[in-house]
């Protein structure tokens, strides 16, 4: 009975903390969409309506706290679930699908996200790990994991502190690390600690990421990314698909359709132009991976969106 009591005076104070965050949020967010706050890497975002649609976007290394609502991640063919009780971690930036999952204009889909500085990481991981990391089996780019009613608190601390212009600049990074340690010594902790480690081998996937993001357009030299992040070809392509539940070459096809299908919505190009300023020789081909990956064409998903409102909402929350 006693144990009972206790739990439920748990999810209590949970559910204020999260009532008291998502007021503070509420205070950033005066429409629908994404704010990024006074303290660089710390945003905020808004969605009064559930998506019928999957959106599509790169989500980058991140932790993501959902004050009200819930919504689903889709990595390659997994899903990830999280709301006010479970945290979403990104660790690498990564293609990914979304939808909002619950949300309504009186209860809107309310998130806070604070980006993953890999030196940060490192200089809190030698006082969180002073004797070491633990163990990692299997390194991935996203996790969902239980959230610490602790980091609830502290995010809705560094949320008030927004609107205190001299405390902003005094106290919100000892806020934002306060978050982090916390996050360190949570399940997913010797994960998220492996962002700080310039060797390990998410950092390594990493490494490689940034560079096709840069060069999404140019022809891909898998052997040249293995000896950039010093691994042989054949341990590349499997951590990296470990890592982004990709293969190198899936990973810069998802980035090259996103980009043709932002030039087509917001510059007004045709398809065939699309397709060539992104990389793309053939194009048969592109429509052919255009539809399998967005579900229709080029030219009827672009007509879909501008019916829709005009763009794809961003998934980078």
């Amino acid at each position: 009975m006693a144990q009972a009591n206790t739990s439920l005076h748990q999810d209590s104070g949970l559910q204020q903390e999260l009532s008291r965050l998502a007021g503070l949020i509420l205070a950033h967010t005066p429409y629908d969409g994404n704010f990024q706050l006074r303290v660089p890497g710390v945003q905020v975002y808004r969605a009064s309506h559930t998506h019928k649609e999957l959106t599509h976007g790169v989500h980058r290394a991140a932790l993501c706290i959902v004050a009200q609502g819930a919504k689903r991640v889709l990595l390659g063919q997994e899903a990830f679930d999280y709301d006010g009780s479970h945290m979403l971690v990104a660790t690498v930036d990564v293609p990914v699908a979304a939808q909002i999952t619950k949300a309504s204009p009186s209860k809107p889909f309310l998130c806070l996200k604070l980006e993953l500085d890999p030196q940060r990481i490192a200089d809190l991981v030698l006082k969180v790990y002073p004797n070491g990391l633990p163990q990692v089996q299997k390194d991935r780019a996203v996790y969902v994991s239980e959230i610490d009613p602790a980091i609830i608190e502290a995010a809705a601390r560094l949320m008030a502190l927004m609107s205190q212009s001299e405390d902003t600049e005094l106290l919100a990074s000892l806020v934002k690390d306060e978050i982090l340690i916390r996050l360190l010594r949570s399940p997913v902790g010797a994960r998220v600690a492996q962002v700080g480690q310039e060797e390990s081998r998410v950092q390594r996937v990493a490494k490689a990421v940034s560079w096709v993001q840069t060069n999404y357009d140019q022809p891909l030299d898998v052997e040249r990314l293995a000896v950039m992040v010093h691994m042989s070809v054949s341990s590349f392509h499997q951590h990296f698909k470990e890592v982004t539940s990709m293969s190198p070459l899936q990973f810069q096809k998802a980035l090259r359709l996103q980009e043709a299908r932002r030039l087509m919505l917001s510059k007004m190009m045709d398809a065939g132009s699309a397709s060539r300023q992104v990389g793309y020789l053939s194009a048969s081909q592109f429509t052919r991976e255009y539809g399998r990956y967005f579900g229709h064409p080029p030219t009827r998903d672009i007509a879909q969106l501008r019916t829709n409102g005009g763009a794809s909402p961003s998934t980078d929350n």
